[in-house]
């Protein structure tokens, strides 16, 4: 056999299609859910965190970039990322959808000529080696550049070249001219590169603002003008009719959404009565979760709340008053729901041939009986499909879906699924207090955003680790909604803090988390438990709770004006409309929280940037004093933002007073007069 010629090689192409890296390796890659399995969540105009660890051989500079690409694959952003860490290889920077929409974005490494090219030179140069060969790569690399740009960019490049060509001028003048201002520019809107490796694409599902950012307001319909005749010891419910009379002032404290618990007709089979009794009498109107009686299930409406038409008016007025109306999606039954007799093999029958009603030891709900899924899948799930399809035809557009862990996944993955294609509009709310796993693949499943650990957070520790897991670890795929109180919810901290305890609560709840919630009753500071219960006597759950909210207003009663203000707050500052940019501060003292939000380019302006300092005295008894020791970088400052000491002034939006703040500040708070500060961060104009 002829032996191969020297120096003749192989013309068959090497087989790469099975490597894992590309020329420029990208790993660890952000946000990325379940390697791609499910998209990440946005809302439009939301910075998203993105990042990944980038590398190369050698010591040739690198450039990483994150791009925004639409569901037709046309570039929509295209960001830089910032190295972070020394010696870390990873880079990061936002990402900001412009719209609704489903996007991809892609990590690209790429050799970055020109950073290679400067560090060379300015090294080489300084020490007076290879330099004219330093200088004619610059010049070859500029020339090169400006046969591809547009004209405004070549000519800054065949200037630089002819500069560094020109042997007659000095040294310096020529180094100068590769790193002009308009050399800077040119590379800053688009980088010399080479080598570029793009990742896979990973999928964002960029939702409406309502999906991410909004302020809730729970009330029963039927409490709001039901009046009680003492002669007769008889109730007269209230009406869509009358609690529309509850909506303006709503809308006045700046919520968005108007949460109704259920609706519908509710059984008589093991009513129950006041807090809680087994035995109802004849005027107790019931559990409205305790579904379904002959007037019909959950397609029907309580006859004493109204009619089909008396609703539609209802949410009509909701709307006039930008305010959206969500509905209870309860899949659970009473004994009295149509589906017992028509379908009893959607529920579990035990071995003496009774249903089983609902337990969570030791509360027992013998009113419920709850689904069971086993049975017939697909004919239960149609139906759900129907009726959720029913009252988005009566324009509902929000759905907080009651105990949704205790279903399968899998029908929700396939039902918001279902829901969203038709109406991509359409948010569901988990009430899902239970273990994290399930709590986050109800989130990885579709629903938009979810209640929270956050009512039982309360020192100091809980509530960083907390902010912390819900703004940097899980923001991807759980959006949290910190309601700070719920008919089933009065925490110890509400019960014992007075007035200031919810104060502190609405305050960490509304600056914290772009979704907040509150439960009605919270603005007349409602604190008395049911003994041996985490919830309020007389619970609203079981009996009519008419409330004079303007009486207590007049008197000087109700925390409406403070929650009007935060709300105010939220929305003249974008910076609170964000999840992932909250950051951390230290104090000196152990129940003094501090925490900012930032925001850069607000309004598309490159030039503006929001940012609110929090600091909250989580002490709801006495007075606390702290030395507040800020993150500077987190700040964003620039020296214009600044006094020429490195001062800056901090406007407190809630008493409207203002202090010269620096990087440690001095800070005393008394709950019982106002026990947080929300501070704006004034920068010079």
């Amino acid at each position: 056999m002829e032996p191969p010629r020297k120096g003749r090689t192989a013309r068959k192409p090497i087989d790469k299609a099975d490597l894992r890296f590309g020329r420029i390796p990208i790993t660890k890659i952000s946000p990325v859910v379940d390697g791609g399995a499910f998209p990440s969540k946005a809302i439009p105009g939301s910075d998203i965190a993105v990042g990944a660890t980038v590398f190369r051989e050698g010591h040739d500079q690198l450039g990483v970039s994150a791009v925004l690409l639409s569901s037709k694959g046309k570039e929509v952003q295209r960001v830089r990322l910032a190295p972070v860490g020394q010696g870390l290889d990873r880079y990061e920077g936002l990402l900001r959808p412009p719209a609704v929409g489903n996007y991809t974005f892609v990590i690209e490494g790429w050799g970055d000529l020109y950073g290679t090219w400067h560090h060379n030179a300015e090294v080489k140069i300084a020490a007076g080696v290879d330099v004219e060969l330093m200088l004619a790569e610059g010049a070859v690399l500029f020339t090169n550049a400006a046969t591809t740009r547009k004209p405004k960019d070549a000519v800054a490049f065949t200037e630089a070249a002819r500069v560094l060509a020109d042997t007659e001028l000095p040294i310096g003048e020529r180094l100068a001219a590769g790193e002009s201002a308009a050399v800077l520019a040119a590379i800053a809107r688009e980088p010399l590169r080479d080598l570029v490796t793009v990742s896979e694409p990973y999928r964002i599902n960029v939702e409406r603002e309502l999906a991410g950012r909004a302020s809730w307001y729970e009330f029963f319909p039927r409490s709001e003008g039901a009046t009680y005749e003492p002669a007769s010891a008889e109730w007269t419910s209230g009406t869509f009719v009358t609690a529309a009379h509850r909506l303006p002032a709503v809308a006045d404290m700046g919520f968005d959404v108007v949460y109704l618990p259920p609706i519908h007709p509710i059984g008589r089979t093991h009513r129950k009565g006041p807090n809680n009794t087994l035995t109802a009498g004849p005027g107790d109107p019931g559990s409205p979760w305790a579904i379904g009686a002959a007037e019909g299930g959950h397609d029907a409406i309580h006859p004493d709340l109204g009619t089909f038409d008396d609703f539609d008016a209802f949410v009509a007025r909701a709307n006039e008053l930008n305010l959206e109306i969500a509905l209870d999606l309860a899949l659970q039954a009473s004994p009295d729901h149509p589906w017992v007799t028509s379908h009893p093999e959607w529920f579990t029958t035990r071995v003496d041939g009774s249903i089983a009603y609902a337990e969570n030891p030791p509360k027992k709900y013998q009113d419920i009986y709850p689904i069971n899924f086993d049975n017939d899948p697909d004919g239960l799930s149609r139906e759900v499909l129907r009726i959720v399809l029913l009252w988005i035809s009566h324009g509902v557009k929000i759905f907080r879906v009651d105990n949704p862990h205790t279903k399968p996944v899998v029908f929700w993955e396939w039902l918001i699924r279902e829901v969203n294609r038709k109406h991509p509009d359409v948010v569901f709310l988990a009430e899902a207090f239970t273990r994290p796993p399930m709590m986050h693949a109800l989130g990885r499943a579709g629903f938009q955003q979810s209640y929270t650990y956050f009512t039982w957070r309360n020192t100091k520790t809980e509530l960083e680790e907390y902010f912390t897991e819900v703004s940097k670890v899980s923001a991807p795929y759980f959006r949290p909604n910190f309601f700070v109180n719920t008919p089933d919810i009065l925490t110890e901290f509400l019960q014992y803090g007075g007035p200031a305890g919810f104060k502190i609560r609405a305050a960490l709840a509304a600056m914290a988390s772009p979704l907040w919630g509150v439960y009605s009753g919270y603005e007349l500071y409602e604190h008395v438990a049911r003994p041996g219960a985490e919830e309020s006597i007389d619970n609203e759950k079981f009996e009519y709770r008419p409330r004079d909210f303007k009486r207590a207003e007049a008197e000087g009663r109700s925390l409406a004006p403070y929650l009007t203000r935060l709300n105010q707050i939220r929305r003249d500052h974008p910076a609170l409309g964000d999840l992932e940019n909250l950051t951390i501060h230290h104090s000196s003292d152990t129940e003094t929280l501090v925490f900012s939000k930032h925001k850069e380019n607000v309004g598309g302006d490159s030039t503006v940037k929001d940012t609110i300092i929090v600091v909250v005295n989580l002490d709801p008894h006495g007075a606390r004093e702290s030395t507040v020791s800020l993150n500077l970088d987190a700040l964003s400052l620039d020296p214009e933002d600044c006094n020429e000491d490195g001062t800056f002034w901090v406007d407190d939006l809630i008493t409207g007073q203002s202090w010269v703040w620096g990087t440690h500040n001095y800070v005393r708070l008394d709950p019982h007069v106002e026990p947080a500060h929300i501070l704006y961060l004034r920068r010079k104009p």
